[in-house]
Order: C-alpha cells, then sequence, then structure tokens
C-alpha cells in the first residue's frame, strides 16, 4: 500500500493497461500507466471526482461503474451531451470504442459542465478526487485556485490523486502551492528523476509524476 501511495515519478516498471473500456491510442503515453494507477485507488464506497474529466477519456466512466457515487467535470460544455461524448469517441478513437462505451451504458456518472477553479460541489464533499494530467495545462494562478478547490470540496480523510507532466511543471513550485492550498503529500514523495522514469520524446520530452495528497493534519 505504501508503495502505491507514495508520489514519484512513473517508472517504465510500474504497472499499465493497454485497454480501459476501449484500447487507448498509442499517443496517450502516460495513459496506460495513469489509469492503471488512478484504478487502483477506486472503491465501492466511494464518492468520488474525475476533475476535467475530457469529453472522450474513459476514467469517468469506470468511475461511473465502479463507485458509489461518481462525479465527473469539464470546461467543455459538451460533457452535458451523451450524443457528444459518444460522438467524439467516435470521431477521435474509433466506432468501435463508441459502441463499448454506448453498449456498456457507462453512464452512472453525474456529469457537470465547470471550471476547476469553482467547483459546484459542497464542502468535504468527496472521498476522493481524481485530476489525471490537467496541470500542466493551468496557469500558475489557476493551479492555486484548483488545489484550494480540491481542499475545499475534499473530505477530511479523503485524498488527492493526480498527475502531471514534467518539466512542464516546475515541481518544487508545485510544492509550494500544495503546501499553501492546505495539503500535502500522503505518505512522503520523492522528487528524484530514476533512471528507469517513463519518457516520451513527443512535446520536447516528457515524464510524467504522480501524487498523492491530504489535508494538512488529518
Amino acid at each position: 500500500m505504501l508503495t502505491q501511495l507514495q508520489s514519484r515519478f512513473f517508472k517504465q516498471s510500474d504497472p499499465k493497461v493497454k485497454e480501459f473500456i476501449y484500447r487507448l491510442p498509442q499517443s496517450w503515453w502516460s495513459r496506460f500507466y495513469e489509469y492503471a494507477w488512478c484504478a487502483s485507488f477506486i472503491e465501492s464506497s466511494d464518492t468520488a471526482l474525475d476533475a476535467a474529466c475530457g469529453i472522450l477519456h474513459p476514467f469517468k466512466f469506470v468511475l461511473g461503474r465502479s463507485c458509489q457515487h461518481a462525479y465527473a467535470c469539464d470546461l467543455d460544455p459538451r460533457i452535458l451531451s451523451s450524443d457528444s461524448i459518444i460522438d467524439d469517441i467516435r470521431m477521435e478513437i474509433s466506432e468501435e470504442a463508441a459502441v463499448q462505451v454506448q453498449d456498456g451504458a457507462y453512464m452512472e456518472t453525474h456529469l457537470s459542465h465547470a471550471n476547476l477553479s469553482n467547483l459546484p460541489y459542497a464542502n468535504d464533499f468527496f472521498d476522493k478526487i481524481f485530476c489525471i494530467s490537467v496541470f500542466e495545462h493551468l496557469s500558475l494562478v489557476d493551479m492555486q485556485l484548483v488545489l484550494q478547490e480540491f481542499h475545499r470540496t475534499l473530505k477530511d480523510d479523503g485524498i488527492v490523486i493526480l498527475t502531471l507532466d514534467y518539466p512542464t511543471i516546475d515541481l518544487k513550485i508545485f510544492q509550494s502551492f500544495v503546501q499553501n492550498a492546505g495539503l500535502e503529500f500522503f505518505p512522503e514523495a520523492d522528487f528524484e528523476l530514476p533512471l528507469d522514469a517513463l519518457h516520451t520524446d513527443l512535446w520536447g520530452g516528457l515524464y510524467c509524476f504522480r501524487a498523492v495528497l491530504k489535508k494538512s493534519g488529518f
């Protein structure tokens, strides 16, 4: 369990999945590992959020099938249209993937059109908040606001499970934002880049960092 919780860079030797409801595109270089890791935290009793879930990305559907209460939100207004979601999967992934999602009735998740810096959820609401490869798309100001919103909507004994791209995100800045938001790494973090770190040459070369956060003092 401690190995699962450790905040660190993904390694090439970590567990991965090639299919997550549907077969994942090769260009989603880190999702094979991110989905395998994030899914290992899901429990049937959870009230969980997929924050900035994307339109075609499958993690929100898995939450809907696996959790007691599953929520997902995105800034794209198409998130409110099941037809738009299926159409996007059909166009960007495949007809087979669209059929798999549609036939599997993966629509138990409560979907919202929302900005992460102003989440439409009550205080102390979620057992788990998942945020997969989102922070590299945020401004520094928004990154701070989002972490504050995660703190507000997270239960005192809840955890945030997130991933981000490095060096797009400066990890020292990220650490300071985590602390300023009243969060901390749980139980520990290793910021050293290992020799076998997961890496892609795409977008100038990237690594993927994973983090587990909880409220400070709980």
